[in-house]
């Protein structure tokens, strides 16, 4: 638990837009969750949210230390591209679902970054990594994760800005035509199965760019590096179904395959700008090792 001081410097702020002002640390709804707590005073009062400060006022936040979850750290396996004390950026392995769920507790990224990120900060008061994107459970690749508010709050920003650039690579069905284009194509829930995603009248905005970077098997199958421009879920593989050209593996969208035991999907680029600083970084991870060895037997065949 720690105590901060602070003295308004002008008025007609609201009060929890200014505790999260002054204190990076902290998200606004949580600076708002910590003054309906009654853990931040104004002259030695409690007050409101929506109160305005005065200039001169003197405010004491007290931000208590992160809340444990009921979550375990596990030493799980995973190859760490970067570290710092704001985020880390990891190659996820297929097969590694990104949240505990009910009824399953562990053995999830989640319980493996608890284990190999011992400088925590929290999220929202409690001790939890920051996951601002995910990655289907079945697709391999780059994830990066944020260790306190600040980081998690500017990552977000970018996502939401469409300043996040992703690159997949996909092994598809046929030979799309054009060989490079853009999907636009809404996305919502399937109306006859609430399990799954499809392109729908009145979906959210969904945008995907595609270029075909070799044609295999004598035109069977396409690898292909795909750029998700908006995040909505399952968005590639629902937008290469609608365009007639599942992703090879893909058992929702399109169907099993002898090639490969998994969706052939992997996040093979990720950039941005670091949370502190601003320095534009980009990661790359080389293709999962079923599916380079799937890849290799495909063209093999000729």
């Amino acid at each position: 638990m720690k105590e901060r001081q602070l003295t308004a410097e002008r008025g007609g702020e609201r009060l929890d837009t200014f505790v999260a002002r002054r204190c990076p640390e902290l998200s606004r709804s949580y600076a708002r969750t910590l003054v309906d707590r009654g853990l931040v005073t104004v002259d030695g009062r409690q007050a409101k949210a929506s109160q305005r400060v005065q200039a001169g006022q003197l405010l004491s936040v007290v931000i208590p230390a992160p809340e444990k979850l009921d979550l375990v750290a596990e030493a799980i396996p995973i190859t760490v591209l970067y570290q710092d004390s704001d985020i880390i950026v990891v190659d996820k392995p297929a097969g590694l679902t990104v949240h505990p769920a009910p009824g399953h507790p562990s053995g999830t990224l989640v319980n493996a970054l608890l284990a190999m990120c011992p400088d925590l900060r929290g999220i929202a008061g409690t001790l939890r990594p920051g996951i601002v994107h995910r990655l289907d459970k079945d697709t391999s690749g780059l994830m990066v994760v944020a260790k306190n508010d600040r980081a998690q709050r500017e990552l977000s920003r970018q996502l939401k800005e469409r300043e996040v650039r992703k690159t997949y690579v996909a092994l598809v069905q046929g030979v799309p035509k054009p060989a490079e284009g853009v999907i636009e194509a809404p996305i919502g829930r399937h109306p006859k199965n609430r399990k799954k995603m499809a392109v729908v009248a009145g979906g959210r905005e969904a945008v995907t760019k595609y270029r075909m970077r070799e044609e295999i098997a004598g035109g069977r199958y396409a690898l292909l590096e795909v750029q998700p421009v908006t995040g909505r879920t399952h968005q590639i593989r629902v937008h290469m179904s609608a365009l007639g050209h599942a992703v090879v593996g893909d058992a929702t969208y399109g169907k099993r395959s002898e090639i490969v035991g998994r969706q052939f999907l992997h996040a093979w680029k990720l950039g941005f700008a670091m949370p502190l600083g601003g320095r534009s970084v980009e990661f790359e991870s080389p293709l999962a090792a079923d599916l380079r060895e799937a890849l290799e037997a495909l063209r093999a065949e000729g």
